[in-house]
């Protein structure tokens, strides 16, 4: 599937991945996701959200919109009730800001839990070298605190053990004050999904998945957002 994916985005001149394709790539690689739907219309997201209690964050769909909260892109909370009005609201404010862009529709996220710790993975091709994993705090910190360790590909269990323990922050991932400790088992494979998926298509020369969101011990993770960019 992923192989496709590349060979189609080849053909089409096309080197980076808009958010719902690059969850396909790591959906393929069984990478833990939130729970999605595609529409690309008012009615088809208003039927895919149909008898679903749950809240969703929707996101525009577009190959020419890479900060989709600057152009009215994002919406949260949207829910089975609301979700055929607020599509027909983002596409109108979207194309107030964007005209020229192609809206291929929406991808509708459930809201992601609020008990995790925001976590950042990600490769980058060092030329000469070979591509570096990179883990550590993300979200908002990752500017902040700059919390991060690298490893060059493919990584081993213990190197993403490693990557974990040598953080200034990993005591945070045991739980401090209250908090409980997160799975940081899920956490492990995420990293080792990650260095699998780069060394099968060396092609990928920058991803990221931030956040990973690493919830309470025996919850997993969740990615939230994620970005793929191929030579």
């Amino acid at each position: 599937a992923v192989r496709a994916i590349f060979e189609r985005a080849k053909a089409a001149g096309q080197t980076s991945f808009p958010e719902a394709q690059a969850l396909d790539i790591l959906a393929a690689y069984r990478f833990p996701l939130l729970k999605s739907h595609r529409a690309t219309s008012a009615s088809q997201a208003a039927e895919s959200l149909m008898g679903d209690g749950r809240s969703y964050a929707m996101k525009i769909v577009s190959p020419d919109i890479l900060h989709k909260s600057d152009v009215g892109g994002v919406m949260l909370h949207v829910t089975a009730q609301t979700v055929g009005q607020r599509y027909e609201e983002m596409m109108a404010t979207v194309m107030s800001h964007k005209p020229d862009a192609r809206l291929e529709g929406v991808l509708l996220m459930e809201m992601a839990p609020q008990n995790g710790i925001e976590l950042i993975l990600g490769v980058n091709q060092v030329p000469g070298l070979g591509t570096m994993i990179m883990f550590g705090l993300g979200g908002i910190y990752v500017e902040v605190f700059k919390d991060v360790n690298f490893a060059f590909a493919p990584v081993t269990e213990s190197d993403a053990r490693s990557l974990n323990t040598q953080l200034r922050s990993s005591a945070l991932f045991a739980g401090v004050r209250g908090q409980a400790p997160i799975d940081v088992e899920a956490v492990i494979e995420s990293i080792c999904r990650l260095s699998q998926l780069v060394s099968d298509f060396p092609e990928i020369v920058e991803l990221d998945i931030n956040p990973l969101l690493g919830l309470p011990i025996g919850q997993g993770a969740k990615v939230l957002d994620a970005r793929v960019v191929i030579k």
